[in-house]
């Protein structure tokens, strides 16, 4: 029983470090945009068309886990900035493409390559299996708790 209440409380600790994880690592990622022009928000959207090709809103969303109302509101600043543009989408008239600017395309890649150098730094000291374990426990519990609430973002 006292293995129980152990492997729960930790779960529990688990699950309320992702806030200041979170919060840590958008803290790390905003300092790496120093002097880019960017935004958090916008480098969100960067990579994911740096990532997935031109998309749309609705794309975005779904592979970002969160609302399409929320993705609508972050895609104005790129846009506004000249990093994205709009193109037609052949497969549904009113939901248009977006698409990396050339100049972005250099831009995010820098900023993605910097990211992945400070990931190359932090994994020292994890084992390869460590992070694996963590990164399919993390996967697990998001997905069970979003199976409680129903929530298919």
């Amino acid at each position: 029983m006292y293995n129980v209440i152990m492997k729960t409380n930790q779960l529990y600790e688990f699950i309320w470090m992702s806030r200041p994880l979170m919060q840590a690592a958008e803290a790390c990622v905003e300092e790496g945009l120093a002097g880019t022009g960017l935004t958090v928000r916008m480098r969100a959207i960067l990579e994911m068309l740096h990532t997935h090709g031109d998309m749309t809103v609705p794309d975005i969303a779904t592979k970002l886990s969160i609302q399409r109302q929320y993705v609508q509101l972050m895609v104005t600043e790129p846009l506004a900035s000249g990093f994205t543009a709009q193109r037609p989408n052949p497969r549904h008239i009113r939901s248009l493409l977006l698409t990396l600017t050339e100049q972005c395309r250099d831009l995010i890649e820098d900023v993605i390559a910097k990211e992945m150098n400070l990931m190359n730094t932090l994994s020292t000291g994890f084992d390869d299996a460590e992070v694996t374990t963590a990164l399919k426990l993390i996967q697990a519990v998001t997905e069970r708790l979003k199976a409680t609430t129903g929530d298919n973002t």
